[in-house]
């Protein structure tokens, strides 16, 4: 086996039954004569040398270049992994929304007034849990890559969950500063984590789909949450404790749970199941390993170049930093929620000030939460049924103009119900945050751009989140014309902002195209087999748009 650099594989095969991806230009591979969807780099035995995953790679033992099955055979074996992994990767999910989210019910509950506090004092807890949780998203990618995923996810959990359960002693503007800061710190790497975690399970074109399950997951908590916050809430006075600090204090002890048992429960690998929590056998066959590393290593060959305990360097940590290709969806990623994040985080302290009790607020959170769940999964279904990322997220933008748009038309002694249904239909937005974390791992092309990438793209989330915290301000309540006027602004800029983005990698892969298609298929080979070129820098690659 040649030791290359892990950047430089990238050519992937897909099933012939499956689409081409989205990297791949048909009409390159018609002029050619070559249909890069159907090749298995393993089949020719010279390309394969340069292919094969590293000995150390953790699924080495397993992987069989020349094994066959059928389609049915690879669903059952995916809806089996589906039931094993993915089902629990949202149970982890609903504990990171659970705590990360019930300071919204709290608010029901006078947690501000019971305080002291004021809603600019909440905008600054919010921004401290903002910034520490981006502050934590690449040293925890860093940290996960070194120890692997599932030895860190649960020491998160179990970290955050003790802090989750210690603001039922909130009784300062210090104290709910340091809680806040402390929870974005051992929150923030949760997701790009997790993230890596499905992509050693999952081949590129099955992980937006379950990327949208695991953020259904993280709306489905908001309305679980709704409910238990009916009924907790209503322990308010029993110790002498407000109906909050029994939430805070019921709903972390619960995470704490689950935090704990993900510890035994997490796999290090498909191929490292068997333990003596999950059963001395594991979960799979030695047939079904042998297909779940070889189906994933056809798919993209690049993700046998770095094992499942092998941190990065340095240096390999700024070609990813530098990677200027990634830098739109980076853009993207800082503007493109931010007319969403105020109406969803100020949700309850509106309906609130439209004269309903707590207990009726909680509810009627609900239904923004089950509108959103629906959009989710049928956008994230329509990207990926015409393969695109950036017109699905155009619509989503010109639905926040036009409510927006309304929020600041409506007269304010309209109907409260009227101005209710706007703003669940604005927090009930077309979801698509799914897509572009799938999109972004897509157009790394390598297992060192992939890990970095993700904790970058969910970085740039956050930034966006902390301005979207501070743009409702106490002076413009109840209503905020003021902040929605800034939220129409960026909406209006993320519309052509998303055009922009199309319109550069159209123009990248014509680039890339054309550099192609001037070799001769002599010349391709040759340059497949000594290329320098890493990741989404090489000429073979081409970026989903």
């Amino acid at each position: 086996m040649s030791h290359r650099d892990e950047e430089t594989v990238v050519v992937h095969r897909v099933d012939k039954n499956e689409p081409a991806p989205a990297y791949i230009d048909s009409e390159v591979n018609a002029k050619d004569k070559v249909n890069f969807s159907d090749i298995n780099v393993f089949d020719d035995d010279e390309l394969a040398q340069h292919y094969m995953p590293r000995e150390d790679y953790e699924g080495r033992h397993r992987f069989d270049p020349k094994l066959t099955w059928d389609d049915q055979e690879e669903k059952s074996l995916v809806r089996k992994i589906d039931k094993r992994i993915m089902s629990f990767v949202c149970v982890m999910f609903f504990a990171l929304q659970l705590d990360r989210g019930n300071i919204n019910q709290a608010l029901a509950d006078n947690f501000l007034s019971d305080n002291g506090f004021t809603t600019n004092d909440y905008n600054y807890g919010q921004t401290i849990f903002l910034v520490s949780f981006l502050s934590a998203e690449l040293p925890s990618q860093m940290i996960s890559k070194r120890l692997g995923p599932d030895n860190w996810i649960p020491i998160q959990m179990i970290c955050w969950s003790i802090v989750a359960t210690s603001q039922a002693w909130i009784n300062s503007r210090g104290v709910f500063f340091a809680t806040r800061a402390l929870l974005g710190l051992l929150e923030g790497g949760f997701i790009p984590d997790t993230v890596l975690y499905l992509t050693y399970f999952y081949k590129n074109a099955e992980l937006p789909i379950r990327l949208s399950w695991f953020w259904t997951s993280y709306m489905m908590t908001n309305v679980i949450s709704a409910f238990l916050a009916f009924g907790i809430l209503r322990l308010r006075g029993v110790r002498g404790m407000a109906g909050w600090q029994w939430l805070f204090a019921l709903e972390g002890g619960l995470t704490l749970l689950i935090g704990i048992f993900s510890w035994f429960y997490l796999p290090p690998s498909p191929t490292q199941t068997a333990s003596r929590f999950r059963g001395k056998d594991g979960w799979f066959s030695e047939r079904e390993e042998k297909l779940m590393v070889t189906r994933i290593l056809r798919d993209d060959p690049s993700k046998g170049d770095m094992h499942n305990r092998q941190g990065l360097s340095l240096r390999k940590m700024w070609l990813t930093l530098k990677d200027f290709d990634l830098f739109p969806i980076y853009l993207i990623g800082f503007t493109w929620l931010i007319p969403n994040s105020p109406p969803s985080s100020y949700l309850t302290l509106i309906i609130r000030s439209l004269k309903f009790d707590t207990y009726t607020t909680t509810l009627l959170s609900v239904p923004a939460s089950a509108l959103f769940i629906i959009q989710l999964l049928i956008w994230t279904r329509i990207s990926e049924r015409f393969n695109d990322k950036t017109i699905v997220n155009i619509i989503n933008q010109v639905w926040n103009i036009i409510l927006l748009a309304a929020l600041l038309l409506i007269p304010e002694n309209i109907n409260v119900w009227a101005r209710y249904a706007i703003l669940v239909m604005v927090v009930g937005h077309p979801y698509l945050h799914a897509v572009i974390v799938a999109w972004t791992s897509r157009n790394a092309g390598s297992v060192r751009t992939r890990t970095v990438a993700s904790a970058l793209y969910n970085m740039s989330v956050q930034c966006g989140n902390i301005i979207g915290s501070n743009i409702y301000r106490e002076d413009d309540k109840p209503y905020y014309y003021r902040g929605n006027r800034i939220l129409l602004g960026i909406a209006v800029l993320n519309f052509f902002l998303f055009i922009l983005v199309r319109v550069y990698y159209i123009r990248r892969n014509a680039w890339k195209k054309e550099k192609w298609t001037a070799m001769t298929p002599k010349e391709q080979q040759e340059y497949l087999r000594t290329t320098t070129d890493m990741g989404n820098k090489r000429l073979d690659f081409r970026f989903a748009y």
